[in-house]
């Protein structure tokens, strides 16, 4: 009797420390650190296929269709220098941009003090511009804020 007490004590203390350390590694991501808002043009074929290249690196991605896209830049204070086709946005953070999964992720795990991160215009070879026998071109990913001059984040 008293061994098959101590065996459901320890069970049962054991079932508590992976409890434990089942909330604390859950705790340890921020709820919704990968639940992407795409907005975007519904005409727009390149960021369909970013949202497919973002959807295939683990993020959960809503797109909502706008009209005016220049509306929704100006209303969640993207740089015009910054601008491309689509707008993300994640958690506190912007993503502007044919930006690649890694360079979000980064910024995620860094949580630098910056509004977001953005490849400008439309690079070829960045992720949803690829171009088959086309060579993909060098391009920058930057970090930008609302009052500093923005700053290479990552090069591609």
């Amino acid at each position: 009797m008293d061994s098959l007490r101590k065996k459901i004590i320890i069970s049962l203390l054991g079932l508590g420390l992976l409890l434990i350390a089942a909330w604390w590694f859950m705790s340890a991501t921020p709820a919704g650190a990968t639940d992407l808002l795409v907005y975007k043009s519904p005409s727009c074929g390149c960021c369909g296929e970013w949202v497919k290249h973002m959807e295939q690196n683990g993020f959960r991605v809503q797109v909502r269709h706008v009209e005016d896209m220049t509306a929704i830049k100006r209303q969640q204070g993207v740089p015009p220098a910054m601008e491309s086709c689509h707008t993300a946005v994640i958690g506190d953070y912007l993503v502007e941009g044919h930006v690649p999964a890694a360079d979000v992720r980064r910024m995620l795990a860094e949580h630098p003090p910056i509004q977001g991160i953005a490849a400008p215009g439309m690079p070829t070879g960045s992720p949803g511009m690829e171009v088959p026998g086309q060579k993909p071109e060098p391009y920058q990913v930057f970090s930008f804020t609302r009052d500093e001059a923005p700053k290479v984040f990552a090069n591609h």
